[in-house]
């Protein structure tokens, strides 16, 4: 079989912005892992606002479950790579100041 012929598999890589979401579909050889996915789908083109570093570290997931190794984890028929974005504030530091806030109603 020739490296032409190799069998391809269709998949989607998802980022998205609070104003602007992308959903790129891919066409990449049996054995792509997630993270070559989020590479194919160069989404630095599509988000130049953003450093290449954002999509090359981030925490990707496969339909909202996290992935705990994405350079090894090989994608199937179908999948949705989700990469995930840092977040901006730390979830218990904002529960805390909303409880403080209502505090002092």
């Amino acid at each position: 079989m020739a490296a032409t012929d190799q069998p391809t598999l269709r998949v989607e890589v998802a980022f998205a912005l609070p104003h602007r979401q992308r959903i790129v579909v891919l066409s990449v050889p049996e054995g792509t892992t997630a993270r070559q996915a989020v590479a194919l789908a160069r989404l630095e083109e599509q988000f130049p606002e953003l450093s290449v570093a954002t999509f090359a570290e981030a925490d990707l997931g496969i339909f909202g479950k996290a992935l705990r190794d994405p350079d090894a984890h090989v994608l199937r028929e179908g999948d949705r790579v989700e990469v995930y974005r840092g977040l901006e504030v730390d979830p218990k530091a904002a529960r805390a100041a909303r409880a403080a806030r209502a505090k002092q109603r």
